[in-house]
């Protein structure tokens, strides 16, 4: 286990408070100790995992759930197989008792294979759990994801979204890193990874320094957090974060929001169309598109718009309106066919 030297900064709130401004605005991840504690399913999964089972069960609508699994020579790490050409699990659509039977039939295999359910929108197979099972945040309107399995391990990657992680059965362990260190991660393949996301290729449990050397930047600077059932972790935009679960049975429900509006776009394609369009550039003109992204994106502010009339400031109105937004999309999407 990676010897992390900082913990994720911990406080207390009253089960069933809202998730305050103080929290949803702060920029570093936030551990909040019991705050789903009055959850039905945190209760019935410290009850046991067949209380947990039957509580998940009743709330499932029988729409199929997609599953992975691994054979036990992953070790529950969710990854690439050997030749980078796919990956080394198997995915199915099935029904949830099947996977929950599996669980409970592998629970006493000292060397299971991993079980794994990701991202599973709770409101499309779960719609009571999400009544039932539910946090407050002020403003927001999350989208709700469920994630369950035994002794998985997800590699360390960023979500674009804030997110509210609850643990709601079992015990996971997440570690963190700030955006910066993406330098120290060794990310691998863009065109395709095991979750959709850019992943660390780095080994958490046996890193090879001597391979990925900058690894132990990235680990000096790094967070953990070790979640019990009824816990919530606040994971702020763009935060690299590793997850483990603990025990045979984990289940995980993620709220995830923007701060800003869904017509801007994901950033995700101005960083395709910039690999597309710059990477590939001589190192003096890409260092002078740095110069202009940094003035008209990174480092913008009303100032840098004040000698232009407001009716002709179009596209660089602050904040953007949604009209302007639609007319360079639809400029983009132009440009894109020639």
């Amino acid at each position: 286990m990676l010897d992390i030297k900082n913990k994720v900064e911990e406080i207390c709130l009253a089960p069933g408070d809202d998730l305050p401004e103080s929290i949803i605005n702060t920029a570093k991840p936030v551990l909040i100790r019991g705050f789903i504690n009055h959850w039905p399913l945190v209760k019935a999964g410290k009850t046991s995992n067949d209380d947990a089972f039957e509580y998940l069960s009743k709330a499932y609508n029988g729409q199929p759930i997609t599953a992975y699994y691994a054979q036990p020579e992953a070790k529950g790490r969710i990854f690439y197989n050997s030749d980078f050409n796919g990956f080394n699990f198997q995915s199915a659509s099935l029904d949830l008792h099947t996977v929950l039977s599996k669980l409970n039939e592998l629970k006493s295999d000292p060397e299971p294979p991993a079980v794994y359910v990701g991202s599973t929108n709770i409101n499309r197979h779960f719609p009571e759990l999400n009544l039932e099972n539910k946090v407050n945040i002020a403003g927001v309107q999350p989208i709700t994801n469920l994630w369950l399995g035994n002794r998985t391990k997800i590699s360390a990657h960023f979500d674009f979204p804030n997110n509210l992680a609850c643990c709601a059965v079992g015990q996971r362990r997440f570690i963190l890193f700030p955006p910066e260190q993406v330098k120290n991660l060794y990310v691998g393949p863009k065109e395709a990874s095991p979750g959709g996301q850019d992943i660390s290729l780095v080994d958490f449990d046996q890193p090879d320094l001597v391979r990925y050397p900058k690894f132990q930047h990235a680990i000096d600077n790094a967070f953990v957090a070790n979640l019990e059932a009824g816990d919530a972790l606040f994971i702020p935009s763009m935060w690299w974060h590793h997850v483990e679960g603990l025990t045979d049975f984990n289940v995980l429900i993620t709220h995830w929001w923007r701060n800003s509006s869904a017509f801007m776009g994901k950033p995700d394609n101005a960083l395709d169309l910039a690999i597309l369009s710059l990477r590939n550039l001589p190192y003096e003109q890409r260092q002078a598109w740095k110069a202009i992204f940094e003035h008209y994106v990174f480092d913008h502010n009303e100032e840098d718009i004040q000698h232009i009339p407001n009716h002709a400031q179009g596209c660089l109105t602050l904040p953007m309106p949604e009209l302007e937004a639609r007319k360079l999309r639809a400029k983009l999407l132009e440009q894109l066919k020639r």
